[in-house]
């Protein structure tokens, strides 16, 4: 078996940490990338900053580590961003509508530094006062399509 292509470093300041990331986001390194986050957060750690500098490949995997923790770090009132991201990384996250974790875009790009980052969607349902749906269950039975909501009707 493979090692993973991945190097994980920490550094922290106060109740800052940067993670900085060497190598390939997959599904085989994900877990790494998604304890470094889940151990910040145990430590108390308050803002976590990510560099993407030297990321070569995110699929998925990486994306989802990175969403789980930007939304336990928000329902915890802690903040994560990720900071200079490849393009071919950044296109990952923009495509899949994750920009919102994006402090700062890469070299050549078209769009600016945000001073600030911005929300991530599912806050919007707590400052209105609201909770978002539940997702249908997907793959019961074999079944991967999600199941048709009976609320949606088709106007007439």
């Amino acid at each position: 078996m493979a090692l993973p292509q991945l190097n994980v470093y920490r550094h922290d300041r106060d109740t800052r940490a940067l993670i900085t990331l060497a190598g390939e986001i997959d599904l085989a390194t994900a877990p790494l990338v998604r304890e470094a986050l889940a151990e910040c957060l145990r430590d108390g750690i308050r803002s976590i900053d990510v560099d993407l500098t030297a990321v070569t490949f995110c699929d998925a995997g990486g994306l989802n580590a990175f969403l789980m923790a930007s939304r336990l770090a928000t329902d915890a009132g802690r903040t994560l961003r990720l900071h200079h991201p490849s393009q071919s990384v950044a296109r990952v996250i923009e495509i899949t509508g994750s920009g919102f974790l994006l402090h700062s875009f890469p070299a050549g790009s078209s769009r600016r530094t945000v001073t600030e980052a911005p929300r991530p969607p599912w806050t919007r349902y707590a400052r209105a006062g609201l909770r978002p749906a539940k997702s249908p269950p997907q793959g019961e039975g074999g079944d991967l399509r999600p199941r048709q909501d009976s609320n949606l009707r088709p106007s007439a």
